[in-house]
């Protein structure tokens, strides 16, 4: 019993980290590339970016399908390389996760670079700095904020996701079967003490998450 309730709890721990991780860098790295820049397209780029946050989780799921399944060129190029499909495996929960929480890790760097006084910036080009060195010591540091609160808030809404990690990890006990996949067929099952459980434990931890960001706002 015990193990049966920690297993999703774990499982969604560490899909969430890592898809924190990867949403985290991808959302900064994509913000501090696009950032200032103006081009023909880049509203559509940025529409693009932004469509996990309002699809509904289930079209994610079925889009990560289509780009990820075994009749893609890039799924057949992972199972090529790994001799396996990625489709209903601990890292297909990690990519649904990271897709879904990546726009908002987006949103909040492109507002914490764009509130960074640029002569700040210059000054430290002026002393000596490269690029590199601006973004790292300078911009970073001044947009810490924004960035410690959208990665709180990706960590958090990858914690939550389900509808496209049924897609397109699955219910996997032991493997794919998270916290929100877990409460979903304790629901259908009529378990409703171990329901209870489970969303108890997701609402402390996001409670405490959405806690701490409005804790650092102050």
């Amino acid at each position: 019993m015990l193990e049966e309730f920690l297993s999703p709890i774990k499982i969604s721990v560490q899909v969430s980290l890592a898809a924190g991780i990867i949403a985290v860098l991808a959302g900064t790295a994509a913000a501090r590339l696009l950032r200032n820049k103006t081009f023909k397209g880049k509203s559509v780029i940025e529409t693009v970016m932004m469509l996990p946050l309002v699809l509904p989780p289930t079209v994610v799921g079925f889009f990560l399908i289509v780009i990820f399944g075994k009749q893609s060129i890039i799924g057949e190029l992972i199972e090529n390389i790994f001799q396996a499909p990625i489709i209903f495996t601990w890292w297909a929960a990690v990519v649904a996760a990271a897709v879904v929480a990546f726009p908002l890790m987006y949103q909040s760097a492109k507002s914490g670079f764009l509130g960074v006084d640029r002569e700040i910036e210059d000054a430290a080009r002026v002393d000596g700095a490269n690029e590199w060195q601006v973004f790292l010591f300078v911009t970073i540091p001044l947009a810490s904020n924004a960035i410690i609160t959208g990665s709180v808030l990706s960590f958090a809404r990858a914690l939550g996701e389900f509808g496209a990690t049924l897609m397109f990890a699955g219910i996997i006990p032991g493997v794919t079967q998270t916290v929100p996949t877990a409460i979903y067929l304790a629901i259908d099952s009529g378990d409703m003490t171990l329901a209870w459980l489970w969303v108890a434990s997701i609402a402390l931890i996001s409670f405490f998450m959405l806690f701490f960001v409005q804790f650092k706002q102050k």
